[in-house]
């Protein structure tokens, strides 16, 4: 079983290369069965486990009696390189959701050791601001909300925030190309946000969040 469901895993990855490469163009009829399994070197049961996964991703469409469609192209773009096109203001209507959710589930869940990572990138962000270094802010400001995200315990929202700290780079950059103003201005509410999460005060903390992202700009 195991090899099967590898092997139409494979079939799956193939059908949608070719799709995104234009070898099965939109709307287009795919080739039936017995050829499909000549081309990809697989036997019947894997190819039909492939199609109907696709068919029910909607990249393809079965129609009875008439064969199988492509239904829809294949995005080939990782998550990254669309959130880079993405507009701003999306982008931050998302980061309130998600560090929202997260900054609640740190004050309710951090240990001491998650506490003291917070504490020294929030020590870091000050330093930088300081010296004027702005991108020791950047880092800084990054490393702050990532330590927040681990505390929250859940890995799916810290991997998802992390994948947020390439378009909030991007935006730094084009925010401030030179000085650190927006980070002194915003320090002492990330501040209030750190000590808000240590004193596992929930309701402060999403507020304050809000606070910080709704000035954002």
């Amino acid at each position: 079983m195991e090899k099967r469901e590898s092997l139409s895993n494979r079939v799956i990855k193939l059908i949608k290369n070719d799709i995104a490469q234009g070898k099965f163009k939109f709307n287009e009829k795919i080739p039936a069965e017995p050829e499909l399994m000549q081309l990809y070197g697989v036997g019947r049961s894997s190819i039909r486990e492939a199609i109907k996964t696709l068919a029910t991703a909607g990249i393809l469409k079965v129609q009875q009696g008439s064969g199988t469609f492509v239904n829809s192209s294949v995005n080939t773009e990782t998550i990254e390189q669309r959130l880079k096109r993405a507009d701003f203001d999306q982008i931050n209507a998302v980061r309130k959701l998600l560090e929202g959710e997260i900054v609640k589930l740190a004050a309710e869940n951090n240990s001491l050791v998650h506490i003291a990572q917070i504490e020294q990138s929030l020590e870091n962000r000050k330093l930088a601001i300081q010296s004027e270094n702005r991108q020791a802010c950047v880092d800084a400001d990054i490393a702050f909300h990532m330590a927040i995200a681990h505390a929250s315990l859940n890995n799916v929202l810290a991997d998802l925030y992390e994948s947020f700290t390439l378009i909030i780079r991007d935006f730094f950059s084009k925010r401030e190309a030179q000085g650190i103003g927006h980070f002194a201005m915003s320090h002492h509410l990330h501040e209030q946000l750190f000590k808000a999460i240590k004193a596992q005060k929930v309701k402060q903390a999403g507020q304050l969040i809000q606070q910080i992202l709704d000035n954002n700009y």
